[in-house]
């Protein structure tokens, strides 16, 4: 139990040492549906053999507090994720990566089980990634008995940092991954540590969850802390929020750099909202098949399109406004107007928006 709330205490200390600009974001596969893959996930293969079984899967982790009476059972069901795939090819790196944000320094947590492997027993996380041929990660090896860190560079494994330690089976783990100005730190159960490796290169990238081969292994609570990375959406949203401030709300959607088509909030009053998919419509408005307006008694809301200096579609714009007596559809669309129009003023490109 002590070792378990001295975790979150320390979660706690990094998010008040990032500063009032830190967020924190947490995967809870306990809002997914069972037996799919958590929404927000992209599925990538590193390597050779068939892609990852990513599945959310109800199992036994452990509760945060000490059982109250003697006998009870010290864990709990839990919805976790799970990759299932048990393909021996023997350089095959399923991933599962986060779609919704790239992340710059980082503190990130979580828990892990390996579950079963004749090939491989592994379980990790991998970040900085650019594709499935650029990334680093680092992983626990229940069969070699090593936690250690790998860069991938075009596709080509670098020599590890690793070291050696006892890591069992069918037993959850604390991982805790941490790139911060350009020093990567790993912590294994809060107490076995990597080397501080110094980085010479940025380190923007997404971040998602790793095996090997036919390792069968499950994640849960995994929590992120970090400094947002500022994008040009979200900066447009601040500074429309700035000169509008009787907005009730204000969110761009768009497609990822590297999933244009899957639609995300990419800037928003809420950061928190951030990297959540987009609801339903949105396509409809990028694609130009209209416009969205809808009204309660206390609000009105359009979304509409916002283009680059092109003229090219490459976002929708949730406006969310006060009404007021006599609110038509005709004039929600025409308060909403200049707001987009100052926004399409400063985007070169779909490209430029997200990133």
């Amino acid at each position: 139990m002590f070792q378990r709330v001295l975790h979150f205490l320390f979660a706690a200390a990094i998010l008040t040492a990032l500063s009032a600009n830190a967020a924190e974001k947490l995967f809870d596969f306990a809002t997914c549906k069972p037996g799919e893959a958590p929404p927000g996930f992209k599925s990538l293969l590193a390597g050779s053999g068939i892609p990852g079984e990513w599945k959310v899967i109800a199992t036994d982790v452990p509760s945060l507090l000490a059982p109250f009476a003697t006998g009870a059972k010290p864990t709990y069901q839990q919805l976790a994720l799970a990759q299932l795939s048990r393909d021996k090819t023997e350089e095959r790196s399923p991933l599962l990566v986060y779609e919704g944000e790239t992340f710059g320094d980082f503190t990130l947590t979580t828990k892990f089980k390996i579950v079963d492997g004749e090939v491989e027993q592994m379980a990790g996380i991998a970040f900085s990634i650019q594709d499935e041929k650029n990334f680093c990660y680092v992983r626990a090896s229940a069969l070699g008995g090593t936690l250690a860190m790998y860069r991938v560079v075009g596709g080509i494994l670098t020599a590890p940092v690793g070291i050696k330690t006892p890591i069992s089976k069918g037993e959850w783990h604390d991982l805790m991954v941490e790139w911060k100005d350009r020093r990567i730190r790993a912590e294994l159960d809060g107490k076995i540590a990597l080397p501080v490796q110094e980085e010479k290169v940025e380190h923007n990238g997404k971040i998602g969850f790793w095996t090997k081969s036919d390792s069968v292994s499950y994640f849960a609570e995994t929590r992120i802390i970090y400094r947002p990375r500022i994008t040009l959406a979200q900066t447009l949203v601040q500074d429309a929020l700035k000169k509008y401030p009787r907005l009730l709300d204000l969110q761009i959607f768009a497609g990822s750099p590297t999933n244009a088509a899957e639609m995300h909030v990419v800037g928003s009053k809420e950061l928190k909202e951030i990297g959540q998919p987009a609801p339903k419509g949105v396509r409809e408005v990028i694609d130009g098949k209209g416009f969205y307006y809808g009204k309660d008694s206390q609000s009105v809301l359009v979304m509409m399109p916002l283009h680059d200096w092109n003229g090219d579609t490459v976002a929708a714009v949730k406006v969310l406004m006060k009404t007021f007596p006599g609110q038509t559809e005709k004039n929600a669309f025409a308060r909403a107007t200049p707001i987009i129009k100052d926004m399409a003023g400063r985007v070169q490109s779909a490209k430029a928006l997200v990133e």
